[in-house]
């Protein structure tokens, strides 16, 4: 079975406050938006103007308020913060209350929500194998009537969830390498990247290792949820379009740039003194909308069926309004005539 085209919004829980942004997420709903993903901080990119809801109780909120759309976490680390226990039963109980609409994406997880809480944080292969071992205890916790576990990370006995969708919920994996991007293909129910990177990443490193986890597995592209957080600025006013990426400046930070930062105030001092051209490079901004359009069916081209579109600008509810009436159209029309 073909996974369809879906259109998402991102919910930016590192920008708005847990009300507000519940309200854009039921304003993309009416606006004929397919899903919803809000991201799991425990601190924001910025200290000030920052927010970082909790990502489990608002889904929860939200799940509430709304009938159709999907909800998603993008990305939730089962690692640290939480044990995978408390993901499974948080999730489970999510997707009894609003059975076929709750996604959980999880990732390795950065030291700007752990390090803060006391935390280790290790190099980059334990938390890996963390996330492996987090992902193998959750599907026992889901399947198992009692579980018994002894694992390298986490230790069960006699756990059992009692509360369980009768569909199950699917499991996401977010990732920007080919180790967890091959794990993706082999065991889960999607993958979701961010875009605005070298294009050769997507194209030779990212989508063959997908390939390689799924022939490893025995399925296809048509098995999976491939899903790419796009993130634009469209606005009739060029210069408008240019300066809302602003807030968003520390995405716009290299990995050596940002490494081991766990406090907002130096990731926001750090990205305060790029300039305005390099802080909208991960973005594709625009004031045409066909155009705007042209640039997203590329990245859909790459292999994407799932595009979840992040604005940095601070009025959300205008962007909706606005992408629904000249960006959604078109790309329904270009993607899945």
């Amino acid at each position: 079975m073909t996974i369809p085209i879906r259109l998402g919004y991102k919910a930016s829980a590192e920008q708005f406050g847990p009300n507000e942004l519940a309200d854009f997420a039921v304003d993309a709903e009416d606006a004929g938006f397919d899903s919803v993903f809000v991201s799991d901080h425990l601190q924001p990119w910025m200290h000030e103007g920052g927010h970082a809801p909790a990502a489990i109780p608002w889904l929860g909120a939200v799940g509430a308020r709304t009938s159709r759309i999907l909800l998603g976490t993008s990305v939730l680390t089962p690692t640290f913060r939480y044990h995978p226990g408390v993901v499974a039963q948080a999730f489970a109980t999510l997707g009894v209350m609003y059975p076929g609409r709750v996604i959980l994406g999880v990732g390795t997880g950065e030291s700007l929500n752990e390090v803060t809480l006391g935390i280790p944080w290790p190099e980059p292969p334990e938390r890996f194998r963390r996330l492996k071992e987090a992902l193998t205890l959750l599907d026992k916790l889901w399947t198992g009537e009692r579980v018994t576990y002894e694992g390298e990370f986490w230790q069960v006995r006699d756990a059992t969830i009692y509360d369980r969708p009768e569909t199950p919920v699917p499991v996401y994996i977010g990732a920007a390498g080919p180790a967890a991007t091959r794990l993706a293909g082999r065991i889960a129910d999607g993958f979701i990247t961010t875009s605005g990177k070298d294009p050769a990443l997507y194209t030779e490193t990212l989508l063959p290792a997908l390939d390689e986890g799924l022939e490893k597995a025995g399925r296809t592209r048509d098995d999976i949820d491939t899903l790419i957080e796009v993130k634009v600025s469209y606005d009739p006013d060029p210069d408008e379009a240019l300066e809302r990426t602003r807030f968003w400046a520390p995405l716009a930070l290299s990995p050596d740039e940002k490494v081991g930062i766990h406090d907002p105030i130096e990731m926001q001092r750090r990205a305060a003194e790029l300039p305005i051209e390099r802080v909208a490079k991960r973005f594709i901004v625009s004031s045409d909308p066909d155009e705007h359009v042209d640039r997203i069916v590329e990245v859909a081209q790459r292999g994407f069926r799932h595009l979840v579109f992040h604005d940095p600008g601070h009025d959300q509810a205008a962007f909706i309004e606005r992408y629904s009436r000249d960006i959604l159209p078109r790309l329904r029309e270009r993607l899945d005539p």
